[in-house]
């Protein structure tokens, strides 16, 4: 019997190609305050805030929830004040210097894998409240969103990229949302990440599927929402 898990939401900001990034791969916040806001709103709505190592790296992120009208709106909701916060490394490397680390208002969690490193992992767990290893090479994401819902009652997540983190979510099936802000600029750029990079499908019949559920224009920008379709008989994960 699969053990429960989270409600897995991802949320990003995208360019009109579809990038999340420039080619050279710097982040940059090119979404409005409305969509700023929108972010803090789903935060407000979930038990804890997913990023990969390279995005809380990117600058001065802290994965919390954001001014106190949000905070307030967690408690109306029956949620704890402030947000638990994960940051995900296959390889145990994630900066000791950065922002998130700074701030301590609410329970940091890593998930790593078996290619952490002893000293990496004996790092992390100085660094955070709790390190999580699932799987050796890549991310086991049913065990680690298992443990979440166990250990930390993690009940509604939401993902905040990068791609290579978003593309593990999508190969297991476990995103059960997308909410995407469509920009108004075209960066190009083979190298310019997406939304899932990694390994991706193999073949289209593969594919995660999703069926737009709601969709919504403020100035230049779309908000989208995607919900996941089941998955068709026959179709296998890789």
């Amino acid at each position: 019997m699969t053990e429960p898990r989270p409600r897995v939401l991802v949320n990003m900001a995208i360019t009109a190609d579809g990038k999340i990034a420039t080619a050279n791969r710097h982040v940059t916040t090119f979404g409005s305050r409305t969509d700023h806001d929108h972010l803090l709103a789903l935060r407000a709505t979930a038990d804890a805030v997913l990023a990969g190592a390279r995005t809380v790296e990117s600058g001065p992120i802290d994965l919390g929830p954001g001014p106190v009208r949000y905070r307030r709106l967690r408690l109306r909701r029956g949620l704890a004040e402030y947000n638990l916060r994960i940051i995900v490394t296959g390889s145990g490397s994630v900066s000791p210097t950065a922002h998130v680390f700074t701030q301590r208002f609410s329970p940091i969690l890593v998930l790593a894998t078996g290619r952490a490193p002893a000293t990496r992992l004996a790092r992390l767990r100085r660094l955070a409240d709790a390190v999580g290893v699932f799987g050796q090479d890549e991310l086991d994401w049913p065990t680690a969103l298992a443990w979440l819902h166990r250990e930390w009652g993690v009940r509604r997540l939401v993902c905040e990229g990068g791609g290579t983190v978003n593309d593990g979510l999508f190969r297991a099936g476990l995103v059960d949302e997308i909410h995407l802000t469509v920009c108004p600029f075209i960066v190009g750029g083979r190298a310019a990440p997406t939304i899932a990079d990694g390994r991706g499908f193999p073949r289209l019949p593969l594919a995660a599927r999703f069926r737009l559920a709601s969709r919504r224009r403020v100035g230049d920008e779309l908000f989208l929402r995607y919900i996941r379709e089941p998955v068709r008989s026959g179709a296998t994960v890789p």
